[in-house]
């Protein structure tokens, strides 16, 4: 029996997922299915469940432009809403009956005979002709190689899976890690654990957000249509002005004093203001936005530890200079598998290879979408397109334009398949790391998920989002080579 045959395969009903789906609606483009292992759509904001969970991107901007949403309860939308504005993306657009949940995608080979890719899920296989990965980056959580953490006896998990069934309620609860989600989820729990132990490796730079709730007449101004783009256009046109700060160190010295400020006005003891004053230049790790981590991390119940962990005791975390801090519960706030997605294991292109084997190297692709090699093969989010200033939606919402635009070509030429050619894409690639050669992610003193084991910069798009948007949305055909449909 064969498998089941779409045009079109989608993994991830996230954003980038539901956003593709549209828009290949909108261009006539209906034979499509969109495969989530999970068992409802969302992506990060489905699985980030942790206290205080929030984007740091103005709400007015966090949303696709063609799906409007003016009733934000706040400028920085908290993740329940984010989660529900997406189930509304599902039901306003009919996409229900395209969604497959619990459909993990195990493997997808592309196959030179029938010029498709065969795809195996948890459920079975399918075939498609071509194969949209919209699953993204933050997808995978990531945990420390500790000694001993396998015997710790207390609770222990990741802000990912939070476990909500868990009373942190007079505990003692260590955090490991002070990325992105542990800044959101150390003031939400500070109020209410005995003691709290933060684990720092390194400092983040730390900007004020100035987040607060949005009222009823501004909500009825942003369903005026012209109100809700020129606020949009002038969110737009602001964090857009903050990404020549990353084109150079001295750049980044604007952003560097208002953290230092931030830091100041918040945090009086100078001797815990060093500790959380990070020694790189602002923007060669990710800024982050708080109002409440400093005035969290001075309270009476709050201890900041730089020491490195030495081991994970049945009770304890020890560090290296031997101290023993007894502990109830570990959160580990400790990021995602951002070098190595496991999902590139299980994609083979025409010669059989791995996308993790390719790349084993250092992540490339052409206009940070496709891959030479890998037939009708997309990314969402792909290498080269990350950003350090603004909203990433602007990015895939160019990526998805580029995309429907290639499989229109597809059919209006009747071709069975394209992929860049390799010239184009390192062509590309070339012309991106001549660009970052100066910038702050690769001068600026540290070292982060933004550079691969290489130390080059495989993530980020070195430029203004308008700048990739004329670059990708049009599909040049001189670029790519095209498979002529079997006979």
């Amino acid at each position: 029996m064969s498998a089941p045959h779409v045009r079109v395969a989608i993994v991830g009903a996230g954003f980038s997922g539901l956003g593709t789906a549209i828009r290949l609606r909108q261009r006539g483009i209906d034979d499509f299915v969109i495969l989530e292992r999970a068992d409802r759509v969302g992506g990060v904001w489905r699985d980030n469940v942790y206290p205080n969970a929030a984007c740091d991107v103005p709400s007015h901007l966090y949303s696709l432009s063609f799906v409007p949403k003016p009733d934000w309860s706040h400028s920085y939308a908290r993740q329940p809403e984010i989660l529900s504005y997406l189930q509304r993306i599902v039901d306003e657009h009919a996409l229900a009956s395209h969604l497959r949940f619990g459909h993990e995608l195990t493997n997808a080979t592309w196959d030179d005979r029938t010029q498709r890719w065969r795809i195996t899920t948890s459920q079975g296989p399918l075939e498609a002709d071509a194969l949209v990965l919209g699953s993204g980056a933050l997808s995978d959580p990531a945990l420390p190689d500790i000694p001993g953490s396998e015997t710790f006896a207390g609770k222990a998990f990741h802000s990912a899976a939070w476990d909500r069934d868990y009373d942190l309620t007079g505990k003692r609860v260590a955090v490991v890690g002070t990325g992105a989600s542990a800044i959101q989820f150390v003031p939400g729990i500070q109020p209410e654990v005995a003691r709290l132990t933060v684990f720092q490796r390194t400092p983040p730079w730390l900007m004020g957000r100035g987040d607060r709730a949005l009222g009823d007449l501004e909500k009825r101004m942003m369903r005026i249509a012209p109100l809700r783009l020129a606020r949009r256009g002038a969110l737009y046109t602001m964090l857009e002005s903050f990404a020549t700060a990353f084109f150079s160190v001295r750049g980044a010295r604007v952003m560097q004093w208002l953290a230092e400020r931030h830091l100041r006005r918040q945090v009086s003891d100078p001797v815990l203001r060093e500790k959380l004053t990070p020694h790189y230049a602002a923007g060669c790790k990710r800024i982050l936005f708080s109002d409440d981590y400093y005035p969290a991390i001075t309270q009476p119940n709050v201890e900041l530890v730089t020491e490195k962990i030495a081991r994970i005791h049945p009770h304890a975390i020890e560090t290296a200079d031997g101290t023993r801090r007894e502990v109830d519960a570990i959160i580990y706030g400790t990021g995602y598998k951002v070098r190595a997605l496991p999902i590139l294991a299980r994609i083979r292109g025409r010669d059989g290879r791995t996308l993790a084997e390719r790349w084993s190297g250092g992540m490339a692709a052409h206009l940070g979408i496709t891959v030479a090699g890998y037939p009708n093969l997309f990314f969402l989010q792909g290498p080269h397109s990350g950003l350090g200033h603004t909203s990433v939606l602007l990015m895939i919402e160019s990526q998805m334009t580029h995309i429907v635009n290639a499989l229109a070509y597809l059919e209006e030429e009747g071709l069975a398949a394209i992929e860049p050619s390799p010239a184009a894409q390192d062509a590309f690639v070339r012309d991106v790391m001549t660009q970052l050669r100066d910038t702050v992610w690769l001068s600026g003193g540290c070292n982060s998920w933004y550079l691969d084991d290489q130390g080059r910069s495989s993530a980020l798009w070195p430029g203004y989002t308008f700048t990739y948007r004329r670059r990708v949305e049009a599909f040049r055909a001189s670029e790519y080579v095209a498979t002529e449909r079997a006979r």
